[in-house]
């Protein structure tokens, strides 16, 4: 799928004004709701009988990187809410600006086309993991054998308690509406 998109120096007729004023902008600041802990890293490595000592054995973990550290790959653990918690409103769902611009541009689908992670400090038992969310880009009007909608890019960039960068994962994301699926307000639409 091509995922051409649009910066915001390079802003298409067809995007919105309120969606490029997005462009670039932190949201939706988060402070995980519990530390980094120890068994999240064991229950990914057994679940893929990964072996690996730097994970298991805390002398190997205190002579390469001084000390136990998360696997790197967990890092979007630290992201996703709990689908309820107390106090909290509505339902919690991680990626909330991809659900914005689902409901931004009348997508029903969607998919993630691709994911990528670049870390950085390592994550440590006991960190207590920030995030945000910033939109990148958002392409023009595409059709792909899916259907027709959009692409758009989504950095979460994740800080530890003293600020440090920890990791930025970036997904992409197409939003569309099948072929035979009608918006709401085009003709012969039973919405």
């Amino acid at each position: 799928m091509n995922a051409d998109t649009t910066g915001p120096d390079e802003v298409a007729d067809e995007l919105p004004g309120d969606v490029v004023d997005l462009i670039g902008v932190a949201q939706y600041p988060s402070l995980a709701g519990f530390d980094v802990e120890r068994s999240y890293s064991w229950n990914t490595l057994a679940a893929t009988g990964n072996g690996n000592p730097l994970f298991w054995d805390d002398d190997v973990a205190a002579e390469l990187t001084g000390g136990p550290i998360a696997v790197p790959s967990t890092l979007s653990l630290w992201m996703r809410p709990h689908y309820w918690e107390p106090g909290a409103e509505g339902e919690q769902v991680a990626l909330q600006v991809h659900f914005d611009l689902k409901e931004r541009f009348g997508l029903p689908e969607a998919v993630m086309t691709d994911n990528t992670l670049i870390f950085g400090e390592p994550v440590r038992p006991g960190d207590r993991i920030s995030h945000a969310q910033v939109l990148r880009s958002v392409s023009g009007p595409k059709t792909t054998k899916l259907g027709s909608g959009r692409f758009w890019v989504i950095d979460v960039e994740y800080r530890n308690q003293h600020g440090a960068l920890v990791g930025v994962e970036t997904y992409t994301g197409f939003g569309y509406r099948r072929p035979d699926d009608r918006a709401p307000d085009q003709p012969g639409s039973n919405r």
